[in-house]
């Protein structure tokens, strides 16, 4: 199964994708609930979805892990599907990816700008070669 193929209120589902983000864990007690939970997001060759980590699942995956969920149900909360392995899913780390350290920059963070007198000089440098006809 891919994660494009994935719709709100399914169950058993079976996907294997790497965890692209985690997020950090955060304390729910309520009357179904009481534990630790954390966001994630989970991608494939198709897409990415939300995946909450529940407990002892928060350590045992990090950013770059190529996990396997068996069991999952995908729910939707704000018009937004996410993925859970639930009571009776399972999660299980396929192969450990290399630690992305949390102080890296997100791939789409600004460059940062180079001085104006240096991007002068780097169009004046391509203009060396140009032929200018009138």
């Amino acid at each position: 199964m891919q994660i494009k193929d994935l719709q709100p209120r399914q169950g058993k589902v079976e996907l294997t994708a790497t965890v692209a983000e985690k997020g950090e864990p955060r304390t729910v007690n309520s009357a179904n609930f009481s534990g630790s939970v954390a966001n994630a997001k989970l991608q494939d060759e198709t897409g990415t979805i939300k995946f909450s980590l529940w407990n002892d699942q928060i350590a045992q995956v990090n950013v770059g892990d190529t996990v396997k969920i068996s069991n999952g149900y995908v729910s939707e909360y704000q018009g937004e599907m996410q993925l859970s392995t639930g009571k009776f899913g399972k999660l299980e780390v396929v192969t450990k990816g290399a630690d992305v350290p949390a102080a890296s920059a997100p791939k789409h963070a600004p460059q940062k700008e180079a001085p104006k007198e240096q991007l002068y000089d780097d169009y004046a440098d391509d203009d060396v070669d140009e032929e200018v006809v009138e």
